[in-house]
């Protein structure tokens, strides 16, 4: 009976005390009016950067990486798995990181449990890639831990050094053209924090959400929004677009 009185006094000391007016239905629903006007400001901002990191130059990657996976040696241009573009979290799990060997960084950890599912960026031709200094037999057990789906390498040379993730995390994007590999873009502290939904990956990527709507150099890869989205476990390689969704997006753009 103490503990309990005493964490709900403690949850009532807590609550904020300077909270905001309370109105009436009409005053806060022009509130979030003149709030949704900044709001709106700060999507095309986020779409107008975006563009940006379209044009940014591409950086060569010239030396030879390897990593360890599932199933044995691979190399940078494996990690991609076929698909044009490649992004590339660096996860700290390894000795010596709070938590090993039964959990990685707590952050990176966090960052892992907010990714979408991976259907849907390998239906932009983009793969999602994690990479730590920890041997596979960890990472395996790490990810059957905690139910992570993504595909998890093992750094094993200066990838992490050369890409500025050997002290810190932060996720790196390519892209290739045949064996030629071109480091995109980098995003690191912070910037991680909006990561995780199908949306914020290929807005980092350098052929970014492929629709049509988007400021992208002449001849980038474009397709009608909405269009591509499929369920998860139903997209395949080349399957033309059901026309039963084009006719309930005909239908919703009508009404």
């Amino acid at each position: 009976m103490t503990m309990t009185k005493e964490k709900h006094e403690s949850g009532k000391e807590q609550f904020p005390k300077n909270t905001p007016p309370i109105v009436s239905a009409e005053e806060w629903e022009a509130a979030r009016q003149q709030l949704l006007l900044k709001e709106k400001a700060l999507t095309r901002s986020r779409d107008a950067l975006a563009a940006e990191r379209r044009r940014m130059p591409w950086l060569a990657v010239e030396k030879k990486y390897e990593f360890d996976g599932p199933n044995g040696k691979v190399s940078l241009l494996d990690l991609f798995e076929g698909r044009r573009q490649l992004i590339v979290y660096r996860a700290f799990f390894e000795p010596g990181v709070f938590g090993w060997p039964d959990h990685a960084c707590r952050g990176c950890s966090f960052g892992a449990d907010q990714v979408g599912h991976l259907a849907h960026l390998n239906a932009r031709d983009t793969t999602l890639a994690f990479a730590s200094r920890a041997p596979q037999a960890g990472i395996e057990r790490l990810k059957a831990r905690m139910d992570w789906k993504m595909p998890w390498y093992t750094i094993t040379d200066s990838f992490d050094i050369d890409f500025g993730v050997n002290e810190w995390h932060g996720t790196n994007a390519f892209i290739h053209d045949g064996d030629k590999i071109f480091r995109t873009y980098f995003i690191n502290n912070r910037g991680d924090e909006a990561l995780g939904s199908t949306w914020t990956y290929l807005d980092m990527t350098a052929l970014g959400r492929q629709e049509e709507w988007e400021d992208s150099p002449e001849g980038y890869p474009q397709t009608p929004p909405y269009k591509w989205w499929n369920w998860h476990d139903e997209y395949s390689a080349h399957a033309p677009i059901d026309p039963r969704w084009v006719k309930v997006l005909e239908n919703a753009k009508a009404s």
